[in-house]
């Protein structure tokens, strides 16, 4: 076996100032590194969901893809200071556009999962490269015990670690968004990879490798700045791609993307989009709220608790009960809030909803504010959550949280729960009825379907309404006129989904969520 030993490099400074530049850019290519994984971990949530699967993907990927690129990079090593220089190149234009390229692919193509793996490898290899190149060129500065220049390199990479890894939440994410952010870190990678070859190891290259490389740089900085100055432009024809062309409020709030379109004068239904979901559309608005609230208020009603729901459509339902004396909205999105106080489409549907006096809102985690302190009695508590599958909602219908729900509820209360649809997923539906039951709560369950477009399944959605006593489906005897939900299709949904129940499922917890699948 033939043993590579570096050559001593010659350098323009002295050896202990060298190393110190060597290392700068390990950590400045660490901390670059680690917003490319961050930033396909967070994009991939927000496009595909469930972000514990999407984490452990590109996590497991390039984990092992920064192994094949160590090996592969043991072929470098002979011309380190020109391998890294392209490996460099490589990985700011691969990362820098990775966010735009994943975007393209689920604006245009309708899934990203494809895309995610093959950044998550391309990326992980990349990187993997570094560092043994830069281990060679450490040592070819100054030669010393390999266990010496291992602790220096590795101290370096996990300390530039651990400043992109705050950065990208702290910085880059709220600041620059997800486009910019990469962007931005591809050009400060490529800038920190020339940089060092071209200056610190230009004596190992030839004239014409120094303005191949220079070349090569440029283009990729004016490729990263091009694309940078296109964001805005991109941004608008992929959200057209995803939902029309008549995308009225775009946000990206701290919490969610939020969407809004149609209404107005376009002349189709107003739709509202949380993270590319719908939420809320047209005529279907009206049959999940009447469900989801009215069945919950036949009896006591005085004090009522909404958590989630602030487009203020469960509180319109709710607010249609003269008898209510307060309604308590818990909703984590501000931004949600604002619009549904002050887009005039939105506003018209919620009826000024918040505009009533009986209504005080609260910007605040369900779970947390439930915690917090003694909360209520309430009479009725309306759960209008995003579903259990998304996985940063799953602790909202855990053990603990409807632990804390049953706590809040007055004698006699009643929880309504919004547990997803039934017939696409039954198994997560009847584990929220199961964790519902869990905390010594009675159940029904029903559901209500839309009427099915030409082609189509028909949209449906389960509710679960719980309550310590025993619970019977029934509409309140005073109540207003409800066109979309009468007594006999509630009843008849309510003995449809009883007979699907499906039993010995367990609670999902805290520490064994169950809504995967």
């Amino acid at each position: 076996m033939v043993h590579h030993r570096p050559v001593p490099a010659r350098l323009p400074v002295p050896a202990g100032l060298g190393r110190l530049l060597v290392l700068t850019t390990v950590f400045i290519c660490a901390a670059c590194g680690l917003v490319y994984e961050l930033e396909l971990v967070a994009l991939a949530s927000y496009l595909i969901g469930d972000s514990v699967t999407q984490a452990s993907v590109v996590l497991s990927v390039m984990v092992f893809a920064m192994g094949v690129g160590s090996l592969l990079a043991k072929r470098l090593r002979a011309r380190a200071a020109l391998g890294f220089a392209a490996v460099e190149a490589v990985l700011a234009l691969t990362g820098g556009l990775s966010a735009m390229a994943l975007y393209a692919c689920f604006a245009w193509y309708g899934q990203a999962r494809l895309a995610l793996v093959g950044f998550s490898l391309a990326i992980g290899v990349l990187i993997g490269a570094e560092v043994p190149l830069l281990m060679t060129l450490i040592q070819r500065i100054r030669r010393q015990d390999a266990g010496c220049a291992v602790a220096d390199l590795f101290a370096a990479d996990y300390v530039g670690a651990l400043v992109g890894g705050l950065a990208f939440p702290f910085l880059l994410l709220p600041v620059l968004g997800q486009l910019t952010g990469a962007l931005l870190t591809g050009a400060v990678n490529a800038v920190a990879g020339g940089a060092l070859v071209l200056w610190l190891f230009r004596g190992d290259l030839s004239i014409r490798t120094r303005w191949t490389l220079v070349a090569a740089n440029a283009l990729v900085l004016v490729v990263l700045a091009l694309c940078s100055v296109l964001t805005g432009p991109f941004e608008r024809a992929a959200r057209n791609a995803v939902y029309g062309t008549d995308v009225r409020v775009a946000v990206q709030s701290e919490v969610q993307e939020v969407v809004l379109t149609g209404g107005g004068v376009s002349g189709r239904p107003l739709s509202l989009f949380l993270d590319g979901r719908l939420r809320v559309s047209g005529e279907d608005e009206y049959r999940y709220h009447e469900a989801l609230v009215h069945p919950a208020m036949a009896g006591p009603r005085r004090r009522i608790l909404v958590l989630g729901g602030g487009d203020g459509l469960a509180v319109r339902e709710v607010l249609r009960y003269r008898d209510v004396a307060s309604v308590t909205v818990v909703e984590l999105d501000s931004a949600v809030l604002r619009l549904a106080r002050t887009d005039p489409d939105l506003v018209a549907l919620n009826r000024r909803a918040y505009r009533d006096p009986r209504v005080r809102v609260v910007s605040a985690d369900a779970f947390e504010w439930l915690r917090g302190a003694t909360r209520g009695p309430f009479d009725v508590v309306i759960s209008d959550l995003p579903d259990p599958g998304v996985t940063p909602s799953a602790k909202l219908y855990s053990q603990e949280f409807y632990g804390l729900v049953a706590r809040a509820l007055a004698p006699g209360g009643r929880i309504a729960v919004h547990g997803g649809d039934l017939d696409a997923r039954p198994r997560v539906f009847w584990t929220v009825d199961a964790t519902v039951r869990s905390v010594g709560l009675r159940t029904a369950p029903y559901e209500v379907r839309a009427p099915a477009a030409h082609g189509q399944r028909r949209q449906g959605w389960a509710f679960v309404l719980a309550a310590r006593s025993p619970v019977r489906l029934r509409l309140p005897d005073a109540r207003p006129e409800l066109p979309h939900l009468t007594q006999e299709t509630l009843s008849a949904e309510g003995r449809d989904a009883a007979l699907r129940r499906e039993p010995g499922l367990l609670p999902s917890t805290l520490m064994h969520p169950r809504y995967a699948g």
